[in-house]
């Protein structure tokens, strides 16, 4: 597929209904679904059916109200995309108070291309921790791990909830060397499309440059391969986009995060 065929399966499986897969509730306004994650908010349209200038800050202020008279909700996100429109979108997101977060490039690939096994330095081994009788302490060293990677901090309630809520659409992977975490990463089916998701890949610092993210990837992807998935995507930094281009993925455009916080 060209990456004008991959960008209009992105639009069309990947956003709008399928990012509130894994909700607790959500409700639609106009051209959007305005979901409910825990105590935080999530936006999410296809395309803003034409809306520009007053019109598209009545809908922004409007969204805003919304989550603002939802007392529990301590903050949300409109994701914005590199080829939303309007243009100037990105500035009426922030004179109404949004914070922008770190652009990320969207990556789309075959499954298939990156399930090849990758060679792990000695004593480093791949598993799943997501599906144990009692995942909590697992799932709190990922997160701690991921806040190593990152230098931010992850949330494990909201993990687990999804985890135990929605379990056939959440794998959670980790790599380990001498009973430590040294690599975590989630991998997010999307519900009726041909796409499962690459999240929160991060490797902690002093085992960078071993292969281990991408040996996490490809383990990711031999998942999805085994339940029929043809497509991976992911919202990657610059640091892992040269390793997922690499293995076959192709960059279709770019995602910035808009923050509203109470």
């Amino acid at each position: 597929m060209t990456s004008a065929d991959l960008l209009a399966a992105y639009d069309a499986q990947l956003r709008e209904g399928s990012e509130m897969a894994s909700a607790d509730s959500f409700d639609r306004a106009g051209p959007m679904l305005r979901g409910v994650f825990g105590d935080r908010g999530f936006v999410s349209y296809r395309d803003l059916g034409g809306a520009s200038g007053a019109a598209l800050d009545a809908l922004i202020a409007q969204t805003v109200e919304h989550y603002a008279a939802t007392p529990h909700i301590q903050a949300f996100e409109w994701k914005a995309r590199g080829h939303d429109v309007p243009d100037d979108l990105p500035q009426r997101l922030v004179a109404h108070g949004f914070q922008p977060d770190d652009i990320e490039t969207v990556m789309v690939g075959e499954a298939k291309l990156l399930a090849d096994p990758v060679p792990l330095p000695d004593g480093v081994t791949l598993r799943r921790i997501d599906n144990q009788p009692d995942p909590l302490a697992d799932v709190t060293r990922a997160a701690e791990t991921l806040e190593r990677a990152f230098g931010h901090g992850f949330g494990v309630d909201g993990l687990m909830r999804r985890i135990e809520q929605h379990p056939e659409l959440i794998e959670l992977w980790v790599a380990e060397a001498d009973g430590e975490f040294i690599c975590a990463g989630r991998l997010e089916y999307v519900p009726d499309s041909e796409f499962a998701g690459l999240w929160g890949g991060g490797t902690v610092p002093e085992w960078r440059g071993q292969g281990i993210y991408r040996a996490l990837t490809a383990a990711r992807a031999r998942s999805v391969v085994g339940r029929g998935v043809r497509y991976l995507h992911s919202d990657c930094t610059a640091m892992s986009r040269p390793i997922l281009e690499r293995s076959g993925m192709t960059p279709i455009t770019t995602t910035t995060p808009y923050l509203w916080r109470r």
